[in-house]
């Protein structure tokens, strides 16, 4: 068995040699467009539901928890400004990321696994296609996609479900609570946390991918090759959210 160092970095480069070509197949004409939309539909329509009940719930757990520990100090009156920086920020792109790249990540993983190993993937290249160009970038291009739209959703929901319960708990109007969160976000914090979002969501596409591509073992691989791309994108989001809160607290501010 090789040392962990070398599988690691072994893994690093197949899938830094997934994504250069993917990115060459983006540019070669005819343009698979069709493939791209139907992956969007796939991975990132179909997680609405999960990303809106995430969104709100965390919204208002939060709003809740302020509320509460602010009142000792006087400052409950700004449950909603802390609320809606640490969704935008933070907890949006985060939760969303991490509840997306468990739906979808695993999902490419079993589906390219699956076809790796009935040598669906091999009966593609003996065709004279690109596994590449109808497997993986279509799904990396849809992912890098959809995740800051999902993003978006998450921040308006998760600061409507925050605002509401702030309403409760605190009992002021839903006018202070909205000029409130106006007041305190700027563009800047959206351009945090979306840009984060097009990072995981590359992440989550492309691990999923080449997790699925490196399946072997029959059907028992494919569920074990599902589960560690699960462990994979969930550390990889979270190592990579440090690692660009620091960039990006440099760059914006």
């Amino acid at each position: 068995m090789q040392p962990h160092h070398k599988i690691f970095f072994s893994a690093i480069g197949e899938m830094t040699y997934l994504t250069l070509a993917s990115t060459r197949e983006l540019f070669k004409r005819p343009f698979e467009w069709r493939l791209i939309v139907h992956q969007i539909e796939l991975g990132g329509i179909d997680s609405w539901s999960i990303t809106v009940l995430a969104a709100g719930f965390t919204g208002m757990v939060l709003s809740l928890q302020f509320a509460i520990g602010l009142e000792p100090f006087g400052a409950s009156m700004y449950t909603g400004k802390v609320v809606s920086l640490g969704i935008v920020r933070e907890l949006g792109p985060v939760l969303t990321a991490l509840l997306v790249g468990g739906r979808v990540g695993s999902g490419y993983t079993a589906e390219l696994g699956s076809m790796n190993v009935t040598e669906q993937v091999d009966a593609i290249r003996s065709l004279g296609a690109d596994p590449i160009r109808k497997l993986v970038m279509p799904r990396v291009v849809a992912m890098t996609l959809a995740l800051p739209l999902l993003t978006c959703v998450a921040d308006i929901i998760g600061c409507a479900g925050g605002g509401l319960i702030t309403m409760i708990e605190v009992g002021v109007t839903a006018r202070f609570v909205f000029e409130q969160m106006v007041e305190t976000l700027m563009v800047v914090d959206l351009l945090h946390g979306l840009s984060k979002s097009i990072f995981f969501g590359y992440l989550i596409g492309i691990i999923g991918c080449w997790n699925g591509l490196q399946t072997y073992g029959g059907t028992e691989g494919v569920g074990i090759a599902t589960t560690r791309t699960v462990v994979y994108i969930s550390i990889a989001i979270l190592v990579s959210d440090f690692a660009l809160t620091r960039i990006f607290l440099g760059i914006y501010g």
